[in-house]
C-alpha cells in the first residue's frame, strides 16, 4: 500500500489535478510550479579510515551510523576529489529540505554510492568474507536513503540507479537489485507505485515507471548502465544484449502507453548517451584534434534508444541524467535534450550542486531553472549560484531555448565563458577546459555519435 496518506495527497495535489502539482513560485507566475533535481550523491561510508570506526559501522545496525559518524574527527565536507562524506551528506540534505518549497516530488539520477566501498572496506579492515562486504553495502544503501527520506518529507523521490549503485561498481546486478529494491521502493519512492510492478522491472533489470496519482505524468527511470561498452559479457561479447532488448522493448511499451493515455513522460536515466566528454578531452591533440572519441553507450544499443525516441514526438517533457557531474547538456535529437543534473560528490573536481526546476503547469515542460551550489572556500552552506534564463536571456521552453544557444557558444565568447564557468559548478573549470579542449564539450553536446563528434572537433 503507499506510504502517503489521503490527507497528504490532497495537500501535495493542490486544486489543479492535471498535473498535481501544488503553488507556484519563481519569476514566471503562477503557472509553474518548482521540481527539485539532485545526482550522484556518492556517500562513502568510509570516509574515515580508521578501522576502529569502521569495524563499529560494520557490526552496528544503521540507526546507530549517525552517532558513529559523530565520534569523527574528520567535520569538514568533503574536499575536490574525494566522494561525499557525512558532513557534506548532512549539509546537501539540508539545503534540499530547505528549498524543496512546493516541489511535489524531487529526482534523483543515480549514483547513492561511493566509488569503490567493498575494495576499500576489505583494504581499511582485512575484511575478504563477500557476504560481509556485500552486506555493508546493502546497508549504506538503506542508510543513505533514509536519509534522503528524511529530508524529503512525505513526498515522493523518483529516481535513476548509477554504475555506483552496485556490488562491483559497474552497475547493478539482479543480486543487488534484490537486496535493495525495499529501500529504493519504501524509502525513495516512498511506496508512491505499484509495489509488484516496481519489482518485476526494477528487481531484475533496474528500471521501473510510476504514475503518480492525481498527474498527468509518467515517471520513467531507465538502467542505462546496461547500455555502457564498459559492461561486457566475460567472453567480450556486446554486452548485456537480452538484457537490453527487454529494457527496450518495455520502455517502447511504457511510452505507447503514456501517447494512448495523454500523459507526458519524465525520463530518468543516469549515463547519458553521446560522448564521454571528459575522457575524449583528455586525448586532444595540441593542435586541437582527435582521432577517436569515448562514447557513453554501445553504438547499437543508442541507435535503438534513438528510434524508440523518434516515435513519440512530444510524449517526453523532461529527460534530466547524472553521472559526469558536470552542468551540461545533450541534444539527443530535435526537441529531445537532456539536461544532466551536476553531482553532489566533487569526486571530479565540481563544486556540489543541484537544481530546482520551473515547469510549466499545463505543459510539463521544464521552462527555466536555478542551480545552487557550495563552494568550501567561501561558505559553509549552500547557496544560490544562477538561474539560467538570468543569464542566458532564454525565451520560451528550456529545451527550446538550449537548443538556440549551442551554435552560440562557437562564436560569442561572453557566453561560452559563462558555460565554461558554469560546467564544474563554480569549481575553477580553467584547469580542465582549455581553449585547445573545448571543442570538445561544444560538440559533445549536439554530436551523439563518435565519428561525427570526432569530425565537429577536428573542423571546429
Amino acid at each position: 500500500m503507499p506510504y502517503l496518506t489521503r490527507r497528504t495527497f490532497i495537500e501535495l495535489a493542490g486544486a489543479s489535478l492535471v498535473c498535481g502539482c501544488s503553488g507556484s513560485s519563481g519569476a514566471s507566475g503562477n503557472s509553474d510550479f518548482p521540481v527539485l533535481a539532485f545526482s550522484d550523491l556518492h556517500f562513502n561510508p568510509l570516509y574515515d579510515t580508521d578501522p576502529v570506526l569502521i569495524n563499529k559501522l560494520v557490526a552496528a545496525d544503521i540507526s546507530q551510523w549517525a552517532s558513529i559518524f559523530a565520534t569523527s574527527l574528520i567535520t569538514a565536507p568533503s574536499a575536490a576529489g574525494a566522494d561525499t562524506n557525512y558532513p557534506l551528506l548532512v549539509l546537501a540534505l539540508a539545503s534540499i529540505k530547505q528549498n524543496l518549497g512546493a516541489s511535489p516530488f524531487i529526482l534523483y539520477t543515480g549514483d547513492l554510492l561511493g566509488h569503490g566501498i567493498s575494495h576499500w572496506l576489505s583494504q581499511y579492515t582485512g575484511i575478504t568474507d563477500p557476504a560481509i562486504i556485500q552486506q555493508f553495502s546493502t546497508k549504506t544503501v538503506s542508510f543513505v536513503t533514509q536519509q534522503i527520506r528524511s529530508a524529503a518529507g512525505q513526498i515522493p523521490v523518483y529516481f535513476a540507479v548509477g554504475n555506483c549503485d552496485s556490488y562491483t561498481g559497474y552497475g547493478p546486478d539482479s543480486v543487488f537489485l534484490s537486496n535493495t529494491a525495499d529501500s529504493f521502493y519504501t524509502q525513495l519512492l516512498n511506496g508512491s507505485t505499484d509495489h509488484q510492478a516496481f519489482l518485476t522491472s526494477f528487481s531484475t533489470g533496474g528500471y521501473y515507471a510510476a504514475e503518480p496519482a492525481g498527474t498527468q505524468i509518467m515517471v520513467i527511470g531507465l538502467n542505462t548502465i546496461q547500455f555502457s561498452p564498459l559492461v561486457q559479457n566475460s567472453d567480450g561479447s556486446e554486452n548485456n544484449a537480452a538484457a537490453v532488448d527487454a529494457e527496450l522493448a518495455w520502455f517502447d511499451a511504457k511510452l505507447a502507453s503514456a501517447k494512448a493515455t495523454g500523459k507526458k513522460v519524465w525520463l530518468l536515466m543516469h549515463a547519458p548517451p553521446g560522448a564521454d566528454e571528459g575522457t575524449t578531452a583528455k586525448s586532444v591533440t595540441a593542435n586541437g584534434h582527435l582521432a577517436s572519441s569515448t562514447m557513453m553507450w554501445e553504438p547499437n544499443y543508442q541507435a535503438a534508444f534513438m528510434q524508440i525516441l523518434a516515435k513519440y514526438p512530444g510524449v517526453i517533457t523532461m529527460t534530466l541524467g547524472g553521472h559526469t557531474h558536470m552542468d551540461e547538456y545533450r541534444i539527443m535529437s530535435a526537441g529531445n535534450v537532456i539536461e544532466i543534473i551536476p553531482g553532489v560528490s566533487p569526486v571530479f573536481g565540481n563544486d556540489p550542486a543541484y537544481k530546482i526546476f520551473q515547469v510549466d503547469r499545463a505543459t510539463l515542460v521544464p521552462a527555466d531553472y536555478s542551480s545552487l551550489h557550495f563552494d568550501p572556500a567561501a561558505g559553509s552552506a549552500f547557496e544560490n549560484y544562477y538561474k539560467y534564463s538570468d543569464v542566458y536571456a532564454s525565451k520560451g521552453s528550456l529545451a527550446s531555448s538550449l537548443e538556440l544557444i549551442c551554435p552560440g557558444l562557437v562564436t560569442d565568447k561572453p557566453m561560452q565563458a559563462l558555460y565554461r564557468g558554469y560546467y564544474y559548478s563554480g569549481s575553477n573549470a580553467a584547469k580542465f577546459i582549455t581553449d585547445t579542449n573545448w571543442p570538445v564539450y561544444w560538440s559533445g553536446i549536439q554530436n551523439m555519435w563518435a565519428l561525427d563528434l570526432t569530425n565537429a572537433v577536428n573542423s571546429y
